[in-house]
């Protein structure tokens, strides 16, 4: 599967099968946000909610590929990226672009 963020592929002729996205909302247990919590204090990064970006990123990145996967898509053209706050210390992540097969 080629993922891109670019609307189209070189040397590739593409049909739109259309919009696919995955998404997850993440969150980190309450002893972790205390720590993070404390940080906020004297400043640097906060290393356990960018672990946690990281990680909510790469599962809704999986998601969208498996619903590409599910059109029968060769690439996710277009892909962007959404974040949300939900909760304090829980974010919702979204992945979303178009699915496409190779003419």
């Amino acid at each position: 599967m080629i993922l891109v963020n670019t609307d189209y592929i070189s040397g590739k002729e593409l049909e739109m099968l259309g919009l696919v996205k995955g998404s997850t909302i993440q969150s980190k247990n309450i002893g972790r946000d205390i720590t993070q919590s404390f940080k906020t204090i004297v400043g640097g990064e906060l290393k356990a909610y960018n672990d946690m970006m990281n990680d909510a990123r790469a599962l809704a990145t999986k998601r969208m590929v498996a619903e590409a996967e599910a059109l029968g898509a060769d690439a996710v053209v277009n892909i962007r990226y959404a974040s949300a706050a939900v909760l304090q210390g829980a974010a919702e992540v979204m992945a979303y672009g178009t699915a496409v097969k190779f003419l």
